[in-house]
């Protein structure tokens, strides 16, 4: 199981999976039992469980996210599991999760600026600069946030640059600004 934030929970947009709400206690006990209740209903099928499960907080509750990634789920019986059991779990879909909960505040979210192009193109410079920018905006959280997702996460520089571009607008130097001829 790994922590994730609201933020990385919002990149997720593109994938599905299960959430359940207001999971406290030890998270793994969540995920033994669910899977557990899962496998006797006859929801998870041959031997499958889920292993993608990721914890995060949001308005003082603990969430789980079971991803469906690898899993073997005859989805028409998780839907009426989900559905049944709405009361005791707060069981809802990752997108409509995003969508109803997170709402457009967390989609909306202004990016500083940062003026990336024509500077010395090294990662952990570049790390460095929009580090600086989201700082000098009074994001000190995303900038930490940003530097762990790209040390821990990034597979290229491409990736890396991708990941900054989450926090920042890239720009350039400013083409109002008259050239100087030398």
């Amino acid at each position: 199981m790994k922590e994730i934030t609201i933020n990385e929970l919002c990149q997720m947009k593109n994938k599905e999976g299960l959430i359940l709400q207001g999971c406290g206690g030890d998270p793994k006990e969540w995920v033994d039992g669910i899977n557990e209740l899962l496998t006797e209903a006859d929801i998870l099928k041959n031997g499958s469980s889920f292993s993608e499960v990721y914890a995060f907080q949001n308005e003082g509750l603990t969430n789980l996210l079971f991803g469906f990634k690898n899993v073997d789920i005859d989805m028409g019986k998780l839907a009426m599991w989900r559905i049944s059991t709405y009361g005791q779990f707060g069981g809802t879909w990752l997108s409509d999760y995003i969508e109803n909960n997170l709402g457009m505040e967390e989609q909306t979210e202004q990016k500083p600026d940062c003026q990336l192009i024509g500077q010395d193109g090294n990662i952990f410079n570049l790390m460095g600069i929009a580090s600086r920018t989201l700082r000098a905006n009074g994001m000190a959280d995303k900038a930490k946030e940003m530097q762990s997702r790209i040390t821990q996460e990034a597979q290229s520089y491409y990736e890396a640059l991708n990941i900054i571009g989450d926090y920042v607008n890239i720009t350039g130097p400013d083409e109002d600004e008259p050239e100087l001829d030398m």
